[in-house]
């Protein structure tokens, strides 16, 4: 079957889609933000709502916002302090998902050496995600709390269009749940108002060719394991 050039670029910036664990300092334009944000916005939406708002935060900004959460997230107590407003994932894991979880886990830590009795190693790498590992733009993402789970559904479409719109440019991401947990630091450092609720951050730059863990890539089931054709 033929490709055309078209298929083949949409389907490279698809695939070729990871998350990013370790940027370089290299800035990134504000019209390309601009740009790949006004592609994303063309996600579909229940009715055109267009649930979605975003922060973006680079320089001072984004050294203020990550230096705050680390202030409380290196220690364990004030860091019990925080708890996300809704559940990423799920209140009790099953299989398959388990496995997954942590397979991903382990052939990280792998990349880096860390072993499962290094847990200062692990908690800093977990760390990292404050400081959007490094990455010059980090970008916030908040909804409005009077919407509900078919806006959230939407949600997703506008942040995957991010991500493989910014793969269209050469850049890199990753979308951070991380940052759910401290989303009253988020608040008070954004200024939100009170109906907003922080749904995820994410990292947006270019990715370091030489830091071994952006060499993870993830296995995906293949079609046949999650996909039934009724005729």
């Amino acid at each position: 079957m033929l490709h055309s050039p078209q298929q083949q670029a949409v389907d490279e910036a698809i695939v070729s889609r990871r998350s990013i664990r370790a940027f370089l300092p290299t800035p990134v334009a504000r019209a390309d933000i601009e740009a790949i944000l006004a592609v994303a916005a063309r996600a579909p939406s229940g009715t055109n709502t267009q649930p979605w708002k975003v922060y973006v935060l680079t320089g001072d900004a984004r050294t203020r916002l990550a230096e705050a959460i680390l202030a409380v997230h290196a220690d364990p107590a004030a860091a019990r302090e925080h708890v996300e407003e809704y559940a990423y994932y799920p209140r009790e894991w099953i299989s398959p998902f388990i496995e997954r979880r942590r397979k991903v886990g382990w052939d990280l830590y792998a990349l880096l050496g860390l072993t499962r009795d290094n847990k200062a190693g692990m908690a800093a790498q977990h760390g990292r995600n404050y400081r959007f590992f490094d990455a010059p733009v980090g970008l916030i993402f908040t909804i409005d709390r009077v919407l509900e789970q078919g806006s959230w559904l939407d949600y997703g479409m506008f942040l995957e269009n991010i991500m493989v719109a910014a793969r269209g440019r050469g850049l890199d991401t990753c979308p951070q749940a991380a940052f759910t947990q401290y989303h009253t630091i988020i608040a008070a450092h954004l200024q939100l108002p009170p109906n907003e609720m922080v749904v995820c951050g994410m990292a947006l730059g270019h990715a370091d060719p030489d830091k071994v863990e952006n060499t993870l890539v993830t296995a995906r089931e293949p079609v046949a394991s999650f996909t039934r054709f009724l005729e």
